[in-house]
């Protein structure tokens, strides 16, 4: 894949100047839009609900959730349709199809980044501590990027042969939405239901998240292991998915 870094790149580039290209706020839309989000649904929760009080500002409790899921959520509906999208390209020349689903995806870490900055100015002006701890984020982020790579690869595919499952996709979304802690805190569930965080990555990467950036410790390293290595396996089953219904992509398109 090293060898294709040039259009790898190439790729990336025009997936960031193409969603902003005719846009009056430009680049601001990408830090704007969980921004918005963050505020209405820490609004909603913290005045209307009433969360508990968690021991940090609920803005950044929920920001910190908010910016790995939205970062799954947004590159899993961009790659669904990628190979839809640029379906002449396919067609005329030949390149490993899942240059497009990763080029996606780094398009979603510019995104992400940017967010994560506005992330830690918030935390300046809460007037919360930055540790060294908040450099393993690093490889939290990277196991994420695994799985979620891993997942945008099974999706795009099967997505060109069954355009329902762009469809499928919202409901799980939904669903996994209600089972992950982005607007709550593991510590609400009572101990027997907690089993379902731990198998469930998406929950282990916001908790770890937050362990690192707001709580200034490290992650829980059980539950990361267990991540990684549902990623890894993850990952090793996609390849092998895509490589076997890449064959037919030119034709299907």
């Amino acid at each position: 894949m090293i060898e294709y870094w040039p259009l790898i790149k190439k790729f990336t580039l025009r997936e960031i100047k193409a969603r902003y290209k005719q846009s009056f706020l430009g680049f601001f839309w990408i830090v704007l839009n969980p921004f918005f989000q963050m505020i209405i649904m820490s609004f909603v929760f913290s005045k209307i609900v009433k969360i508990a009080n968690l021991g940090v500002p609920y803005n950044l409790f929920i920001y910190a959730g908010l910016l790995p899921w939205l970062f799954m959520v947004n590159s899993l509906s961009s790659s669904m349709n990628v190979f839809i999208t640029d379906a002449s390209l396919i067609k005329k020349i030949y390149f490993p199809r899942e240059i497009l689903v990763l080029s996606t995806m780094l398009a979603k870490t510019f995104d992400f980044a940017l967010s994560l900055l506005i992330f830690l100015l918030m935390m300046i002006f809460f007037k919360v501590p930055l540790t060294g701890f908040i450099f393993l984020f690093i490889p939290i982020f990277i196991i994420q990027f695994v799985f979620v790579y891993s997942l945008a690869l099974i999706f795009s595919a099967f997505n060109l042969y069954y355009r329902d499952i762009q469809y499928l996709f919202n409901l799980l979304i939904t669903l996994w939405f209600y089972l992950t802690p982005v607007i709550y805190a593991v510590d609400f569930f009572p101990q027997q239901y907690r089993i379902i965080f731990q198998l469930n990555p998406m929950a282990v990467f916001i908790n770890a998240y937050r362990q690192v950036l707001l709580g200034g410790n490290f992650f829980k390293w059980s539950s990361m292991m267990v991540a990684l290595l549902l990623s890894l396996i993850l990952f090793l089953t996609a390849r092998k998915i895509f490589s076997k219904l890449e064959k037919n992509f030119a034709d299907i398109v």
